[in-house]
């Protein structure tokens, strides 16, 4: 496309240095288009979903969470206070390998500064299925480096990304969605537009689980139905906007429904078995000759029955290069803007490291934005789910959730599908203003259970795991209240282009420092409280876990002395158990789960530390945690309670609390001061080692504030 739209007249450049005085926007400092910014000024529209009337998805190429927004405030990034620690005992943020013997987080700015290369143009890294598992590693996630090369931990920051960090700002970002595997673009492409990958045609032991697809001319196509199909037998409206290059990103041409028309259509134009061929050809001929066989393809188009003229025109036609903003604001100023929309970017505006930028991508959100809020009525009304694919080779720190291994239709080649890393999601809509954090779990299937829970159309083949642990998205949104948005610093410059390269770390290695300050964050269908205690005659650690909430909370058990020889995974909704056994003369156990939960169980298998217990109670009416003491030996001990954030909730001081054996005692820490969040450590004195860490925060079915 052009390096201007003619629909928005501001270029890509130009989106990265407005200023206070620009083109006479109406907030200054801001990259938000005029129309934007005027329709924020209103408050939205009640009804609940029955007031959405458009849904608009546009998912963009490979970018991991912590690449994009690890600096961003108030969300789980490189300030994580529940970030893993790894086998080795560093942080999670030290991923093992490179010179130095371990790589942290770097700044591409300084990498490019360094190599006198521009930031916006970093070059693709490994994003397959073998070194997707090997950075995962067996969920351990401590296999990065070796994977995908010290540029993985490479990441942007608020002046690099001006455009993007305003709309997560402005709108509300997701900081727990993750891509559905950790492999290529084409089968979590498969998630987004069917919320399943199958197996392979010909084929019941292959999974859909690489980029196969891409070989379009003997690629016999996929078998499964999409949600586009599923729309179109219940009347929904429903398009796919795209330009001659698609960066073979529309998936739907990949499914044998569609696959039987184009080729169809093709007929008439020769020795062409797709459109991806077509348009490549077409791409190299000089103008006449284009009009030639794209009139060829024309009198295909019109051999298609009804049936399959409306899969044609909906699912596969291509506009013109630099056309798909324009395509969308044509049928919006038409009223003919379909319920769902999907936009399929060109290989310059996809983002990909490979042939893209965040500039380029700028540009095209700022233009489909723009075409949606120019016109009011459709602003009130519209959706617009920004993700992207995968996290290409992009370090993401926070371990994705992985199914029980008795969750067989989910695994491949003894391999987990799901989840992959995370990757950014922003829902801009009238319903999410304000910066917002959500922190309910998603993945890929949550865009099609959102539209099925819009439309009430349903999607037949999202497993039963999935809907488990995925949430719908509806918890994203605010229907009841309007909320004022964010209004950006002034952003800085981009400098000019030189060529794709590669960041390397410094030298000098240190942590990354996010952003100050915390965000308002949507209230979650989780609560969880998980409980430890040592059986010293069976030499086991009973769990005792729990979950209040209306949604399955997924709990991650990662054992560091040697309890289980991989990290275990947890789907909790009401209570359960497991039985966990200590192989040597101390346990060592983490559990993880959503929005900062955490519960640490260390102790020794002899002395006091065998034969005492703490248990936890979380009640949400009042946002308090219960602590039980329990001394179940026959020596005296005593307890102290240390505050590791957040303030005391027992006051304004650490607590000793000495109980004599078989004696117990409840202590009620509060929270209320603290907008639900706590993070306290219980240890037990004498010679002995025992520590119950309890960190996470307390619902209570409203808004909150992020930790």
């Amino acid at each position: 496309m052009s390096a201007t739209s003619p629909s928005s007249g501001v270029s890509r450049r130009r989106l990265f240095q407005l200023g206070a005085g620009g083109a006479g926007l109406a907030v200054a400092g801001s990259l938000l288009p005029p129309s934007v910014q005027q329709a924020l000024a209103s408050p939205p529209r009640r009804g609940g979903l029955k007031a959405i009337k458009h849904v608009v998805v546009l998912v963009q190429e490979n970018r991991s969470f912590d690449h994009y927004y690890g600096t961003l405030r108030g969300v789980r990034g490189f300030g994580d206070r529940n970030a893993i620690k790894l086998r080795d005992g560093g942080s999670v943020f030290e991923q093992p390998g490179g010179p130095a013997g371990h790589v942290l987080p770097f700044p591409v700015r300084k990498a490019a500064e360094d190599a006198s290369k521009d930031l916006q143009y970093i070059g693709a890294l490994a994003h397959g299925w073998s070194d997707g598992q090997q950075a995962m590693n067996d969920g351990w996630n401590d296999g990065w480096i070796g994977a995908k090369s010290p540029a993985t931990m490479a990441h942007y920051d608020r002046t690099d990304l001006p455009f993007h960090y305003e709309l997560a700002d402005t709108f509300t970002i997701c900081d727990a969605y993750h891509c559905s595997l950790p492999s290529s673009t084409s089968p979590n492409r498969n998630y987004v537009v069917s919320g399943y990958t199958g197996f392979e045609p010909g084929s019941t032991t292959r999974r859909a689980i690489d980029n196969a697809a891409y070989s379009e001319d003997t690629h016999a196509g996929y078998a499964w139905s999409t949600y586009a199909e599923q729309l179109e037998r219940a009347g929904r409206s429903w398009k796919v906007y795209q330009e001659w290059d698609n960066y073979q990103d529309n998936n739907l041409e990949f499914y044998t429904s569609f696959k039987q028309v184009m080729r169809k259509a093709l007929i008439p134009a020769g020795g062409f078995k797709n459109l991806d061929k077509f348009y490549g050809k077409l791409a190299g001929l000089a103008l006449a000759e284009q009009d030639a066989l794209l009139a060829k393809l024309e009198q295909g188009v019109a051999t298609l029955t009804p049936a399959e003229r409306s899969l044609y025109e909906r699912g596969l036609r291509r506009n013109r290069p630099g056309g798909l903003a324009a395509a969308l604001r044509a049928d919006i100023d038409a009223g003919k803007l379909p319920e769902v929309s999907y936009l399929v970017p060109s290989a310059a505006d996809s983002e990909h490291p490979s042939a893209s930028s965040p500039a380029a991508s700028a540009s095209i959100t700022y233009q489909v934005l723009d075409a949606i809020a120019s016109n009011r009525e459709v602003w009130d009304s519209t959706v617009v789910l920004l993700t992207f694919d995968e996290n290409d080779g992009f370090f993401d720190h926070v371990p994705a959730p992985r199914p029980p291994e008795e969750v067989t239709d989910e695994y491949f080649d003894g391999k987990p599908i799901g989840f992959g890393a995370r990757v950014p999601m922003m829902v801009v809509s009238p319903w999410t203003v304000g910066g917002y954090v959500s922190s309910e779990t998603f993945d890929h299937t949550s865009i099609t259970r959102f539209l099925e829970t819009w439309t009430g159309v349903r999607a037949p083949d999202i497993s039963t795991w999935r809907r488990t642990v995925s949430g719908d998205l509806t918890g994203v949104f605010d229907f009841d209240r309007a909320r004022r948005s964010h209004v950006p610093p002034k952003p800085a410059p981009a400098p000019k282009f030189v060529t794709r390269w590669k960041p390397a770390p410094p030298v000098n290695q240190k942590l990354p420092d996010p952003e100050r300050g915390r965000r308002p964050a949507r209230a979650l269908p989780y609560q969880p409280d998980g409980s430890a205690r040592f059986d010293a005659a069976k030499r086991t650690l009973r769990l005792d876990l729990a979950n209040s909430g209306r949604s399955s909370a997924h709990l991650s058990l990662f054992p560091y002395a040697g309890e289980l020889p991989k990290p275990k995974h947890y789907d909790v909704k009401g209570r359960r158990t497991d039985t966990i056994a200590v192989v040597g003369d101390h346990y060592d156990l983490t559990l993880i789960g959503p929005n900062g939960f955490r519960r640490e169980f260390v102790g020794t298998t002899s002395g006091p530390a065998a034969t005492v217990e703490v248990t936890s109670r979380i009640r949400s009416t009042g946002r308090v945690l219960d602590l039980e003491l329990t001394n179940h030996g026959k020596e005296t001990v005593t307890f102290k309670l240390t505050a590791n954030a957040y303030g005391h909730g027992l006051g304004d001081r650490d607590r000793t609390i000495t109980l004599k054996p078989g004696r117990d005692r409840t202590l009620t820490w509060s929270t209320g001061a603290t907008d639900g969040w706590y993070d306290l450590t219980v240890t037990l004195n004498g010679p002995s080692t025992f520590t119950r860490r309890l960190a996470g925060h307390i619902e209570n079915g409203r808004d909150s504030i992020s930790g």
